[in-house]
């Protein structure tokens, strides 16, 4: 069964003026209708306190709701899914702990990652990048700019790959245009809101370019 998947993810971020809660009423106000809370230093009594107060806005506004990693608190929280960044991760495995209900998304690279989670036949959708340098996550593989992303829309075409594919990672604003000529499905981002001037107007902007 597909399942609805926006243009737009917004990632929530640890930030040390703005909490997870403050972040995702800002951009939904503005419009986002997909969260994806990416808290990575909490324990899980303080997710699960928080995830209730994003998850009430959430449902306030009509936002899917995805958690970043952790689907062991799907059951115990209102979240519509869960995005795994471990490209390496037991996704038919995973799967069957949160059933079909829920949306599961995944991380890829490279065209081979997308082929092998596309595979499993189990993923909704996957985040593919990193597009640019992103302080948000730090990590050691190559960039894909635009010419990486036509490549790897060209040979999902070529080979039926008929997934949804984002472009994450250091995406901002003036690259929305070009990502989106590549074929690309939509974008995910974190850093061009959290850390613009006014978060709500970025949202706004973002939302624009896309659609």
């Amino acid at each position: 069964m597909k399942k609805y998947i926006s243009k737009f993810h917004y990632l929530t971020q640890d930030l040390p003026h703005r909490s997870h809660v403050e972040q995702t009423e800002i951009a939904c106000k503005a419009g986002a209708n997909w969260i994806q809370y990416r808290c990575l230093s909490k324990s899980d009594d303080d997710l699960i306190s928080e995830l209730h107060q994003v998850a009430s806005i959430c449902d306030d506004w009509g936002a899917t709701l995805i958690l970043t990693d952790h689907y062991h608190l799907l059951d115990k929280v209102d979240a519509q899914g869960v995005h795994l960044e471990n490209m390496n991760a037991d996704f038919k495995e995973i799967r069957k702990l949160i059933s079909d209900d829920k949306t599961l998304g995944a991380s890829a690279n490279s065209i081979e990652d997308i082929k092998r989670v596309y595979a499993t036949g189990v993923v909704d959708y996957i985040g593919c990048g990193p597009f640019a340098h992103t302080d948000t996550k730090p990590n050691d593989y190559s960039l894909l700019g635009i010419e990486g992303y036509k490549t790897i829309t060209q040979k999902m075409l070529q080979e039926q790959i008929d997934i949804p594919v984002l472009a994450v990672g250091g995406v901002a604003l003036s690259d929305v245009e070009a990502l989106l000529s590549t074929g690309i499905y939509g974008i995910a981002v974190s850093a061009a809101v959290n850390l613009a001037e006014d978060p709500g107007v970025a949202v706004k902007e973002l939302y624009k370019a896309i659609y």
